[in-house]
């Protein structure tokens, strides 16, 4: 059955009995912390991710979580800015947040590659995907000729060029780790769905060299550790919300987190229900507006956190 829209479930459950529907009320009064997708989810914006415009509600979910004492995270797939650069963005349009709680492929991959003991990295993206590796003391190869990496990590960059995948392909075949910020296909954008870019350029690195990506940002683990991390929150007590069931959905399923679905991004809501469950979200609301249904049921004391990722 579907959940009543007043009650503390959710304003839509995908629930189909009442023992299904208790055990989500009692999932919401387990959650600690949020980690919000960007766009399609608390913004639009264009296609070159810029021009953010909040999404109704947003900015009043968000500053009721900080009010209550809830930590939250955005956590983008996007690559075109420094995560300082995408919080200042958001706080120029209403948001109130602080650099740390913007999180980005690159975030997670600063630190997968640390903890793998990657030091140089060729980046096929922008200075938003090269800066962070830059702070943390990664060196930044450039694609030219057959260079030498430990790892290739691709983000946003519609300025890839043949010369870029022969220096990609040499990487990979003297050793390097072949990473993807995202490998969805879409994005949401105001002018609708817009195409990706990691996705393509690992598929002809992959053509060629036979190595297949690892995916650094969402639905990754490596990703969601991430903000655990930043949140001091373990990943069962936290509940992830966005638009596109193989990011969000998928990447809370896999971490028993709680998935919760809008349906402002790239899908209607009709959707989400034919999904198979690894991808289908615990609840679904209308927009992020919708969680203000969902905030009375949120937990306000202290309970047992459970172990954060390391």
């Amino acid at each position: 059955m579907t959940a009543d829209p007043s009650d503390e479930t959710a304003a839509c459950a995908t629930a189909e009995t009442a023992d299904e529907t208790a055990d989500l009320t009692g999932r919401l009064r387990a959650v600690r912390g949020f980690v919000f997708d960007m766009d399609g989810t608390l913004v639009l914006g264009d296609r070159r991710n810029h021009g953010l415009t909040p999404l109704p509600g947003a900015l009043e979910v968000t500053a009721d979580l900080t009010a209550r004492g809830l930590p939250w995270v955005t956590f983008t797939n996007g690559t075109t800015r420094t995560p300082e650069a995408y919080a200042e963005a958001l706080r120029h349009i209403g948001f109130d947040l602080p650099d740390d709680a913007m999180l980005t492929p690159a975030t997670s991959a600063v630190d997968h590659f640390l903890a793998m003991g990657h030091r140089s990295a060729l980046v096929l993206g922008g200075d938003g995907l090269k800066e962070p590796l830059r702070q943390a003391g990664i060196e930044i190869v450039e694609p030219k000729g057959k260079p030498e990496a430990d790892a290739v990590l691709v983000g946003w960059y519609r300025e890839f060029t043949m010369d870029d995948l022969e220096a990609a392909c040499h990487a990979v075949f003297g050793g390097a780790t072949l990473y993807s910020s995202s490998q969805s296909v879409f994005f949401a954008s105001a002018d609708g769905r817009a195409l990706g870019t990691s996705r393509a350029i690992c598929a002809m690195i992959s053509s060629v060299t036979g190595v297949t990506e690892q995916v650094v940002g969402k639905p990754s683990l490596t990703g969601l550790r991430c903000a655990a991390r930043r949140l001091g929150v373990a990943p069962q007590h936290l509940a992830v919300v966005g638009d596109d069931p193989e990011l969000e959905m998928a990447m809370a399923r896999s971490a028993g987190a709680l998935g919760i679905a809008v349906t402002t991004g790239i899908h209607a809501a009709n959707h989400f229900a034919t999904l198979p469950t690894e991808q289908r979200p615990h609840l679904t609301v209308e927009g992020v507006g919708g969680l203000t249904t969902l905030l009375p049921a949120l937990n306000s004391h202290p309970i047992e956190n459970g172990p954060v990722p390391t």
